[in-house]
């Protein structure tokens, strides 16, 4: 039996912490120095392995440790 976390990608996390955040796509893709629609396509999981880079890049947006969104 899968637990609910298996099939939680990293975009599903990254869309529930900048919620929690209350901050938009927009704001959040600024903070992390990222371009808006990347940002989209994680969320989206039309990218669903994001470079180290990009995800170092939103873990300091979200002001949390990479270890957070990865684990």
């Amino acid at each position: 039996m899968k637990s609910q976390n298996n099939n939680e990608t990293i975009g599903d996390k990254i869309k529930q912490l900048r919620n929690k955040q209350g901050l938009t796509q927009d704001e959040l893709a600024r903070k992390s120095d990222l371009p808006y629609t990347t940002l989209t396509k994680i969320e989206t999981n039309v990218i669903t392995k994001p470079s180290i880079q990009t995800v170092m890049k939103i873990a300091k947006g979200l002001g949390i440790g990479i270890d957070e969104l990865i684990k």
